[in-house]
């Protein structure tokens, strides 16, 4: 494992990770072999499999899970809440049980091209792709390219 200038706290960390400089990741794992760029966030409760790359500038949120040999490109965002709010009905501020995680699931071999968008509660398949700038809002199918807002089925990967 190489940290290079970042925080790490409470992190399980498979062989060979490799963390760049000026990242937050907490409360999370990360699989062998995976590399973390710069300013990257990974928030407690997120998974990284084995093999996988994660570019600059990523937020990664709890409940996310993203299985081995993973490419998520530079900006990526995931989303864990359908329905953000500051404040609870109390009007006071929220807490965590004041709203549901979502988790999200990127199956293995799959890519998110720099950008996108991933809302909460849906698959992206095995080797999906999904095009740079996308917003993901339903279930990807395995085998496919998907682009644009909203980000829509392109063609079969072996087409």
């Amino acid at each position: 494992m190489e940290i290079i200038d970042g925080t790490v706290v409470d992190v399980k960390l498979g062989g060979n990770v490799k963390i760049a400089k000026f990242v937050n990741i907490y409360g999370c794992s990360l699989g062998d072999n995976s590399r973390v760029g710069p300013f990257v966030e990974i928030q407690r409760g997120a998974f990284i499999g084995r093999n996988c790359k994660i570019q600059s500038h990523t937020f990664i949120c709890e409940g996310v899970n993203i299985e081995d040999d993973c490419f998520i490109g530079h900006g990526v965002t995931f989303i864990n809440d359908r329905y953000p709010r500051s404040t609870n009905g109390a009007g006071g501020l929220q807490t965590e049980e004041d709203w549901d995680l979502i988790p999200t699931i990127v199956k293995r071999g799959a890519s998110i091209g720099s950008g996108a968008t991933v809302m909460c509660g849906i698959v992206i398949g095995e080797n999906a792709i999904i095009g740079a700038g996308s917003v993901v809002l339903k279930d990807v199918e395995a085998g496919t390219i998907v682009a644009g807002n909203p980000a829509k089925f392109i063609r079969r990967i072996n087409e």
